[in-house]
């Protein structure tokens, strides 16, 4: 064997000279070429790889370093050193509370140019059509929103605490002034919670996309009871399998009451705020990972004092969501009762007030939406909503019915920059005075963070 290929080596010497004679000379040259980038590619490494050891050796975790010493852990001093420099790090990029709990700063700044047709009243986003005036428009950043977010520490029988806290600029046509929207202090357990805040109604908590109107909750006046509410709740999830269950909610609000409506005989005191009881309870059902099915009775019951007189307020309500194919959803919410007034009715006409006493206006009420998902950053929700008063329970002039209707496209720019298209006409019926109407047009561009 050793004599074989002492054979071979000695007949590729010889070999070698007829070989190398058949290159040509740029056939050389190449071969050259590329071993000179593979050796200034090396050198690069090289120097990449002695740069990360000399990073690596400030922090005491080098493997050249631990290599030329006997191997070793690195102490309690260098792990401190190297915890101390990651939390610095950290806190750079973080909120922390006084009492070291994270909390997480979100919102959206909204810019929004809108314009309206001559019924508008003086709004940016009228809630009812009124007589003939001016045209209006114009553009504002007074819908956009700050919030804090919250998660404290495990509390009794492992409970989790968070929360939330939300503001706006809509307080004042004028100055902007900063107000509150919600908040809350929830403790969720595995298949329980309580929360206390300032919410939407309990029985209602859905409402429709838009950027135009978040000042207030789209849609006011036109079938959403939104009215941001003091409020307690005890939630319970009850599963019946893997795809199906109960959501119950059950808790105690604070209405925010007014007058009866102008026009009637007298204008008593009223008691601003009432108690009152809500429950809802949401039936819901995954079709499959893509597909869900939720439908949510739900009541409200108080009583408006004024002028030594109780007025009841008895609401029945159900709101729903339903996907059937993974493009298209369809939502909403119906409510029919009396006195809806302090749940956000979007204009003052709960009851009257007559030489005979109060009577309480009933009201029939709803909204729906579809959503569309046409493509990934493109979304088209197309919605209306309609608010009916008996007409019996008013005197002329008093508005019997306020309907919407209106679409908007969502296109995103970016994963937190939404740009939004905005269109609907309001209209309103006034008892012996016909239909009022208003054409409202927006274009919102929102940033998320």
């Amino acid at each position: 064997m050793v004599r074989r290929n002492r054979l071979f080596s000695g007949l590729a010497i010889v070999c070698w000279p007829l070989v190398a004679g058949a290159q040509t000379a740029p056939d050389l040259a190449g071969i050259l070429e590329r071993l000179d980038r593979v050796e200034r590619e090396n050198r690069a490494l090289a120097e990449q790889v002695k740069t990360l050891e000399t990073k690596l050796e400030a922090l005491g975790t080098a493997p050249g370093a631990a290599a030329a010493a006997q191997p070793r852990q690195p102490s309690a001093d260098d792990r401190l050193e190297i915890q101390q420099a990651r939390i610095d790090e950290l806190a750079q990029t973080k909120v922390e509370a006084a009492q070291k709990f994270p909390i997480r700063l979100t919102g959206m700044a909204l810019f929004n140019a809108f314009m309206n047709s001559k019924q508008n009243g003086g709004a940016e986003y009228p809630a009812v059509a009124v007589a003939p005036g001016a045209a209006f428009s114009g553009a504002t950043l007074r819908q956009t929103t700050i919030g804090l977010e919250y998660r404290g520490p495990t509390t009794l029988w492992g409970g989790a605490v968070h929360g939330s806290f939300y503001m706006d600029f809509f307080a004042g046509a004028a100055n902007s002034a900063m107000r509150m929207r919600t908040g809350s202090i929830e403790i969720d357990w595995k298949d329980r919670s309580v929360m206390v805040g300032v919410e939407k109604p309990i029985f209602n908590p859905r409402e429709p996309s838009s950027l135009a109107q978040v000042g207030v909750s789209p849609l006011t006046g036109a079938g959403n009871l939104w009215l941001w509410l003091p409020q307690a709740r005890v939630e319970q999830d009850l599963h019946f399998d893997s795809s199906t269950g109960l959501r119950a909610r059950l808790g105690v609000i604070q209405t925010r009451e007014v007058g009866p409506y102008p026009g009637t005989g007298f204008t008593p005191p009223v008691e601003a705020a009432r108690p009152g009881l809500e429950g809802r309870f949401e039936f819901f059902h995954n079709l499959d990972d893509e597909r869900r099915l939720e439908i949510a009775p739900g009541f409200h019951t108080s009583t408006t004092h004024a002028g030594g007189w109780s007025i009841p307020s008895h609401i029945f309500s159900v709101d729903w969501l339903f996907n059937p194919w993974r493009r298209l959803e369809f939502t909403g919410a119906f409510y029919t009762g009396q006195n809806v007034t302090p749940l956000g009715a979007g204009y003052q006409q709960g009851y009257g007030m007559y030489a005979t006493g109060p009577e309480a206006v009933h009201s029939l009420g709803g909204w729906g939406q579809f959503t569309i998902h046409a493509a990934r950053r493109v979304d088209l929700h197309l919605f209306t909503g309609q608010q009916d008063d008996n007409n019996e329970d008013l005197i002329a002039g008093r508005i019997g019915k306020n309907l919407l209707i209106g679409g908007n496209l969502y296109y995103r720019l970016a994963p937190n920059v939404l740009l939004g298209l905005e269109s609907s006409q309001l209209r309103t019926t006034y008892l012996g005075q016909g239909i009022r109407i208003n054409n409202h047009y927006d274009l919102a561009l929102g940033y998320f963070f």
